[in-house]
């Protein structure tokens, strides 16, 4: 059974809390997860992180081995759900894969009472260079409410590319303007730091939440 270390911020009794996994590369602790972590927490909401057993390993000297199947994936998010102490809303998502992970559960949970909603913090639509290999099936029908964070020129996933696509009227897209797949900004373009654009992509999620 996998024993789940959670990262917390804004551990205050009753409050909404949002469960994040990370990317398929990184852990729970790189820049881009401590920022928004500690974005989200000012703004009145609770922040649980944690990470799949694959890349927990890595921290005891275990091989970098590739993320498994998505099956896989949603069976620990599932674990992990269960196995975090929360006394308020819940709500479930994460960066990159680990979104995309919890998109997948997000309709069964939410139909169960589970969770009240899914936040995908830069949707892996597609891979890198393969637009035609989309990962949005599961979206079309999607009951849970979403809102998806994307930077406005993800590779994963452009704000022209996006567009198109056919999208449950459940989700709601928040564009970081000139955003890459860390929704970082190009400073020559926005004038804006990627501190400032994790801060407004935090400002979104808690008025989104209605925080």
């Amino acid at each position: 059974m996998t024993e789940f270390q959670f990262l917390l911020n804004g551990n205050v009794p009753g409050r909404p809390t949002i469960l994040l996994a990370h990317g398929a590369g990184a852990g729970m602790d790189t820049p881009f997860m401590d920022t928004i972590s500690e974005g989200l927490a000012t703004r009145g909401l609770r922040v649980a992180r944690f990470e799949f057993s694959y890349m927990a390993a890595r921290r005891t000297g275990g091989a970098k081995r590739p993320p498994p199947k998505v099956s896989l994936l949603e069976e620990e998010y599932r674990a992990a759900i269960d196995a975090l102490p929360c006394d308020g809303p819940l709500i479930i998502g994460g960066k990159s894969m680990g979104g995309r992970v919890a998109s997948h559960i997000a309709d069964d949970l939410h139909a169960q009472g589970c969770i009240a909603g899914l936040l995908c913090l830069g949707y892996p639509f597609h891979p890198v260079g393969k637009p035609e290999k989309l990962r949005v099936d599961h979206l079309e029908a999607l009951q849970t409410p979403t809102l998806i964070c994307q930077g406005s020129r993800d590779p994963f996933g452009t704000r022209a590319e996006v567009s198109g696509y056919r999208l449950s009227p459940q989700i709601s897209l928040t564009w970081l303007e000139d955003g890459d797949h860390d929704l970082k900004p190009r400073i020559r373009v926005t004038g804006k730091s990627h501190d400032q654009q994790l801060k407004d992509a935090a400002e979104n999620i808690a008025n989104w939440l209605g925080n």
